[in-house]
């Protein structure tokens, strides 16, 4: 099979996952009065599957599948701080800000007695 019609039959592939996950959705407000609550999420759990089951047939979703187990992988990978480096972090993020932030209220508080002796506003 060459690629452009694999491409687009899987264009097709998603355009009937899409309908079948709209159908769902529409079923889920449609049937508001007559069923309930439990039969109606179920049906659209169960849209949502087999939207997801025909739309991993298909190079987008073979795609997005490698992402994610790539992604699973790198986080795997991933060297977690501790509880006390997370803490010792943040208190020290916490004085830098508090620092910074009193610094910028006094160079507020400066610029404005400045402006204020300069325009001879304020008296």
């Amino acid at each position: 099979m060459n690629t452009e019609s694999a491409s687009s039959f899987d264009k097709i592939k998603l355009i009937i996952a899409l309908a079948i996950l709209a159908a769902g959705i529409f079923g889920f407000y449609y049937f508001k009065e007559d069923q309930s609550n439990l039969l109606r999420v179920v049906g659209v759990l169960v849209a949502g599957g087999i939207s997801i089951a025909i739309i991993m047939q298909t190079a987008v979703g073979r795609g997005v599948w490698s992402f994610a187990q790539g992604s699973r992988n790198e986080v795997r990978k991933v060297v977690w701080p501790t509880r006390k480096e997370t803490i010792n972090a943040t208190l020290i993020i916490a004085v830098v800000v508090s620092v910074i932030g009193l610094l910028l209220a006094l160079l507020d508080y400066l610029l404005i007695n400045a402006v204020q002796f300069i325009t001879s506003q304020g008296g």
